[in-house]
């Protein structure tokens, strides 16, 4: 079967490296170990749930580098003298990351039956107030008008408040 390729034009000569790791990329799939869940469990708060079933705390670390959450997994090396017949149950090492949005905060981590729930908070942005003069075009400023807006936390409603002055 041949296959037609975006690169054959005589125009992108060189380009057949770029081809290769496409072609690359498109067959590998995302990898899925372990499977995770992320759910809001309040207005501001999310958690991620990593499967890890067989990995103990000590296997486990959970950190964050800038503006990512990196989690990862490895087993202690003691299965030296084990003989197994079936093995099924896979004990690989994995790493997971997840980019935290601006002022994400990792609130903790723990583990339940298998599982590993990160707690994160989205704390609530502090409303920004500032006073802006609003000033006439005219060469000769008849007013000057100021506008002072401020928002009522409990309401959630705009007080606006009109401060004219004449100039």
């Amino acid at each position: 079967m041949s296959r037609i390729s975006m690169f054959n034009s005589p125009l992108l000569l060189g380009f057949d490296q770029i081809e290769r790791v496409l072609d690359q990329v498109s067959k590998t799939k995302a990898e899925g170990y372990p499977p995770y869940n992320i759910e809001q469990i309040g207005e501001n708060h999310l958690r991620i749930t990593v499967a890890v079933a067989g990995f103990a705390e000590d296997d486990l670390s959970v950190t964050t580098e800038d503006n990512q959450l990196i989690i990862r997994g490895k087993h202690q090396e003691d299965e030296s003298n084990r003989i197994y017949i079936h093995r099924g149950i896979a004990s690989r090492q994995f790493q997971r990351s997840f980019v935290l949005a601006e002022g994400i905060e990792v609130v903790g981590a723990h583990l339940d039956n298998g599982l590993l729930h990160v707690d994160l908070n989205r704390p609530v942005p502090e409303p920004v107030v500032r006073e802006i003069a609003i000033n006439s075009a005219k060469k000769k400023a008849v007013s000057s008008r100021t506008i002072d807006m401020t928002v009522d936390a409990e309401n959630g409603a705009d007080a606006v408040e009109d401060k004219s002055r004449k100039a």
